[in-house]
């Protein structure tokens, strides 16, 4: 099999497959970073000025027509990162999850447009920075490999590729969101294992059942800055069928919005409620 013109590329191909919500382009030597328009590059995110100020605008329109009602600031600030962060740490853990694969990206070389017609989650325009494979990977002969040599030391590059793109993006949006240190990192635990889990259950059941072992595996636990595990639980619904959850590791706010509407894994959501919220969903 001939190798692959981008280490990535197929990942990002059969994500979009599945998500075409989310449109990821790969940009070439010669190709320019989006700016301007809708576009927002991942480092102005980070300085926290005037285009972060740009960038959360979106939101407060949005939840003002879609709720009905103005939320606090650090509502605000709290959904613009979830729905920044969480397609961005798909851009490291779905090549991780798929082909062995982890690709680095400085805020310097990722920029995002959460306006584009017919994407719902928007699209993103990426250089990579070099990636991660293991040995044996046809990619290895690629320009920017780098092989490490097992399944933990892979595990560990996509920890700190996460790691480096979203630590400049949480300073900037920290203080907004009156949050700091653990709470902020345990964000960035939840948007990793919920992207994975997410894009997982699109791909299927088998999928689903090995995202939750690998990313078991990928937060243990005590991998810091991350907080907390994968946090994954099996609850029995009436007829004793098996209900996946999760324990989220931070809240995202929206119970400010609807309190009476918590998400299934919510930390505020106890087990009888989580069970009656997830038979609803698979029903």
């Amino acid at each position: 099999m001939p190798a692959p013109v981008s280490a990535v590329s197929g990942a990002y191909a059969r994500l979009a497959e599945v998500l075409p919500g989310l449109a990821v382009t790969e940009l070439g030597a010669g190709d320019e970073t989006p700016h301007g328009g809708g576009w927002t590059t991942a480092a102005d995110l980070a300085t926290a000025g005037p285009a972060l100020d740009r960038f959360l605008a979106w939101d407060v329109e949005q939840i003002e027509r879609d709720y009905g009602r103005r939320a606090r600031p650090d509502v605000v600030a709290t959904f613009g990162l979830h729905r920044y962060a969480w397609p961005a740490c798909l851009l490291i853990t779905v090549p991780w999850f798929l082909h062995r694969r982890v690709p680095r990206y400085p805020v310097t070389h990722v920029s995002y447009d959460r306006t584009a017609p017919g994407h719902a989650l928007g699209r993103m325009a990426v250089r990579p920075a070099g990636f991660a494979c293991l040995p044996g990977d046809e990619a290895a002969a690629l320009p920017g490999a780098r092989v490490v040599p097992d399944e933990e030391a892979l595990r560990a590059e996509v920890r700190s590729a996460v790691a480096e793109h979203l630590e400049p993006v949480l300073t900037g949006f920290g203080p907004r969101m009156r949050r700091r240190g653990r709470a902020l990192w345990g964000m960035a635990t939840d948007e990793i294992v919920e992207g994975v889990w997410y894009v997982a259950q699109l791909l299927g059941e088998i999928e689903e059942r090995r995202a939750m072992r690998e990313l078991e595996l990928l937060l243990p636990g005590a991998t810091k800055p991350y907080v907390g595990t994968a946090a994954f639980r099996e609850l029995a619904g009436p007829g004793g069928e098996p209900l996946l959850t999760r324990d989220r590791a931070s809240c995202c706010m929206f119970y400010t919005l609807r309190p009476e509407d918590t998400c299934a894994t919510c930390p505020r959501t106890c087990d009888t409620d989580r069970v009656t919220k997830l038979l609803a969903t698979a029903s």
